[in-house]
């Protein structure tokens, strides 16, 4: 009955560990895009707002329609201002998660390389087994031959 190396289980929990980081990983690009994308819908809107104040450059506008105007655009940016920072708390999450998958991953090409190594050395001792197993084959062989003759 042969036994199962346990490298091998160790190298299947640090696949499925390496794996998981991956998934994290891109769920946090996904996130850091999302974010980015409401940041530049943010920022054309404000511009696009500020373009429609400028279609009624000329005309009179009350104290309170600048007012209002002023609060808006001052609500547009504080929102732009928290959403730039939602944007940069992602792009650390994408760095953390980043560092993460590659401590993952060198972990898991570290077993596999304890892996190789030890196939390498079974293979060395196999080949010496057969060679010795060879050698003692001939010998018996030459010993044979030499009684028969004598």
């Amino acid at each position: 009955m042969t036994r199962t190396d346990p490298l091998l289980t160790v190298l299947k929990l640090a696949t499925a560990a390496e794996e998981q980081a991956a998934l994290q990983l891109k769920s946090a690009q996904f996130e850091k895009q999302k974010r980015q994308g409401q940041l530049d819908a943010l920022n054309n809107y404000r511009l696009d707002y500020m373009k429609q104040m400028e279609g009624h450059t000329g005309t009179t506008l009350r104290a309170n329609q600048y007012h209002q105007f002023h609060q808006f655009i001052r609500q547009v940016d504080s929102a732009i201002t928290q959403q730039v920072a939602a944007v940069k708390d992602a792009e650390k999450q994408v760095g953390y998660r980043q560092v993460h998958w590659q401590e993952k991953q060198q972990k898991r090409k570290a077993v596999e390389m304890l892996l190789a190594q030890k196939a390498k050395k079974a293979m060395v001792v196999e080949t010496k087994r057969e060679q010795k197993m060879s050698d003692e084959f001939a010998m018996q062989q030459y010993y044979r031959q030499k009684s028969i003759k004598s």
